[in-house]
């Protein structure tokens, strides 16, 4: 690359932790030899109701009206809304909301007009983020529409520990209904191909956790093992591909099992993330994979009883945007060597 990284941050819910966790990011005037941050949201609405750091002072931002107004190596915001509101920490409200919806927007239609090069999100309120143009459970869903991919892939990544799941957000009760041959076998070389190419590791080895306690016990506990998870690992295997299992999920993380692998997929939601929060939570990052853009997020929420008290740790998300740096530029390496090659 020519420039270093543009990465778009959309501010995720105002009256959350969002505001400050990228100004603790921000703080740090090294991370402008990095990468170009551009802020999606209005400075002013961001940090005016919410405390600073008084020793460090405010950052000062160049506000634009588009993202083709950025200026390399500064602090840019890009405005996306004109009204003026009042923000209470810990409370949100419908327009903290909007502005979140309007936020993640305008940095995905940026991201597709390749204006900038990679986003990171900040934590939204699922619930008061819902409107009659937003009906997704959350990030991963909305920005697998809006790139128009077939799949993608919730990612959950540490410096030691790497953990996928194959069913999102959705209620329990419907797991087991969602879980098919096809799915599971679409979840599972998405990871394997972002193991590869993301992450630059030659021959991936992937885990994948049963469905049922003790993985099923033979048929004994349950027949999704059996009858899908089961057969789809061995057609990966016959094909030369380095996936074992299923493991039972209730011992495989407390034995340590999980550092023989490169990473583990879960069959669900919390039966992954439960786990990882506990191993990797300050600096844990959420990558989707599988999408054609560069999307990274940290792995906590919104953060409400605490928003406002200046407690919050800004680990995750600085993790998050060091990633999304890491991956833009792996990917444009990468477009570049297969340029080459092909002529």
């Amino acid at each position: 690359m020519t420039h270093p990284p543009r990465i778009g941050i959309s501010v995720g819910d105002l009256a959350g932790i969002g505001p400050e966790i990228i100004y603790k990011t921000l703080l740090d005037s090294r991370l402008l030899k990095y990468c170009t941050p551009v802020v999606y949201g209005t400075a002013t609405v961001l940090f005016d109701d919410f405390p600073v750091d008084k020793q460090a002072g405010p950052l000062t931002f160049r506000q634009v009206r588009a993202a083709a107004d950025i200026a390399i190596g500064k602090h840019n915001a890009v405005t996306c809304w004109d009204e003026d509101f009042a923000l209470t920490p810990g409370k949100p409200t419908e327009a903290s909301g909007r502005a979140a919806r309007q936020s993640l927007l305008a940095a995905c239609r940026d991201l597709k007009a390749g204006l900038i090069d990679g986003i990171v999100t900040a934590p939204i309120s699922k619930e008061n983020t819902q409107a009659d143009d937003f009906r997704y459970p959350g990030h991963t869903e909305f920005l697998t529409d809006f790139f128009g991919a077939p799949e993608s892939l919730m990612l959950l990544a540490s410096e030691d520990l790497r953990v996928a799941t194959v069913t999102g957000h959705m209620a329990l009760k419907d797991v087991p209904g969602k879980l098919t041959a096809n799915l599971l076998t679409t979840k599972l070389r998405i990871l394997l191909d972002s193991l590869h190419h993301d992450f630059g590791i030659d021959k991936p080895r992937v885990a994948v956790l049963g469905l049922n306690p003790h993985a099923g016990e033979n048929g004994l506990l349950g027949s999704e093992e059996v009858e899908i998870v089961t057969p789809v690992i061995q057609q990966f295997l016959n094909n030369g591909e380095l996936a074992y299992g299923p493991f039972p999920a209730d011992g495989y993380f407390g034995t340590g099992q999980f550092r023989k692998f490169d990473a583990t997929l879960a069959l669900y939601h919390d039966q992954g993330l439960i786990p990882f929060k506990t191993i990797a939570f300050e600096r844990g990052v959420n990558f989707t994979a599988g999408l054609p853009v560069i999307r990274t997020s940290p792995d906590h929420g919104t953060a409400y009883g605490i928003a406002g008290s200046f407690a919050a740790d800004a680990t995750s998300f600085r993790e998050a945007l060091y990633m999304a740096c890491d991956l833009v530029r792996k990917r444009a390496t990468e477009a570049i060597t297969k340029s080459q090659a092909m002529h």
